[in-house]
């Protein structure tokens, strides 16, 4: 190769990359959604984080199989190495077999915690591109989500976990129940659409794009990474829980800074539940001002006290998917086209 035709090769590589570095959206790419479930098919449970027992799941695994799916349990239920759900590799090898078994169509992660990012650049996804399937989790589990989203822009669902299925559904509470079969429904691949009351911080508006978010923690942390969350042209949504205000803050500031927010099409903000500052040491800030503050110059509709995030009011949100986001004096609406 000639160094004229050489130089020409690797000019068109390295602006993509210095767009890809400076937050630039990349060139459009066709989503891949997995094919929805049909009964008799098979859900996998592993836990790629915390550590959970098999005893702990039981409500998952029984009401999975009320859905008409069979279960799989992962070999990392029931381990521990301290809080996790085995050993680095224990976790890897587990969610990379189910994740490479063709019989298995979605795989339900049964807690978050911590851990994923420890394992997620040992994965390989050859076998999971030609066959996708469901990978269902929040909290911790976003990295999951975003790497799926960034690297090959394959549809997920962020929702609740085995951990949160209650032990006696006949004292469970509506809205536990409603939140749970809201993943049965996203599985059957009913379009899904959701509500949140009136916030006098809302700014209303509406848009188009496709979803992506969910913990602003593990958002922040992969920020740089070959799981960096793309926002340009989408709707973020973000949820997060035992931050302190001023860390959240810190956040946002991080979204902002890294060019995040000046291209979005909507911000959704899911449950927040901040730590109590210390005594004599207040942020004096709220999380909606936080909020306002960044994005004061952008005109995007943003919603707050939407139900997603560490709370009962945990709805199942498929990653990747077109919606249509709408905000008005009278509240707001997330649906599915």
């Amino acid at each position: 190769m000639n160094r004229k035709h050489f130089l020409s090769s690797i000019v068109p590589a390295a602006a993509s990359f210095n767009l890809i570095s400076k937050g630039i959206a990349e060139p459009e790419r066709v989503l891949t959604v997995p094919a929805y479930l049909q009964p008799g098919d098979t859900i996998g449970i592993c836990s790629p984080a915390g550590y959970i027992t098999l005893e702990e799941i039981q409500s998952a695994i029984s009401k999975i199989k009320e859905w008409g799916y069979g279960v799989k349990i992962g070999n990392s239920i029931g381990k521990r190495y301290f809080t996790f759900g085995g050993t680095d590799e224990e976790r890897m090898s587990d969610l990379q077999q189910m994740m490479d078994d063709a019989q298995i169509k979605a795989i339900l992660c049964a807690r978050g915690g911590y851990g994923s990012v420890r394992i997620v650049d040992g994965l390989n996804f050859k076998k999971f591109r030609k066959n996708p399937k469901w990978i269902i989790g929040f909290s911790d589990i976003t990295v999951l989500h975003s790497h799926l989203n960034r690297n090959y822009n394959i549809a997920s669902i962020h929702s609740k976990m085995c951990n949160s299925f209650p032990d006696d559904w006949a004292k469970a509470e509506p809205i536990q129940i409603e939140t749970i079969e809201s993943i049965h429904q996203c599985l059957q691949g009913k379009k899904m659409s959701y509500t949140a009351g009136a916030n006098l911080n809302n700014k209303p508006g509406m848009a188009s794009g496709n979803l992506v978010g969910g913990n602003l923690k593990t958002i922040e942390n992969l920020s740089g990474s070959d799981s960096d969350i793309i926002t340009d042209g989408k709707i973020l949504f973000v949820e997060d829980t035992g931050e302190y205000l001023y860390s959240i803050d810190r956040m946002f500031w991080n979204l902002k800074r890294s060019g995040k927010l000046c291209k979005l099409k909507g911000l959704i903000i899911g449950g927040f539940k901040a730590k109590k500052d210390d005594a004599g040491d207040e942020f004096g800030i709220s999380l909606e001002d936080i909020v306002l503050e960044k994005i004061k110059e952008y005109h995007f509709p943003v919603c707050f006290d939407f139900p997603v995030g560490h709370q009962r009011n945990n709805f199942a949100l498929k990653c990747g998917m077109q919606h249509q986001l709408s905000v008005s004096a009278n509240g707001s609406q997330l649906t599915e086209i």
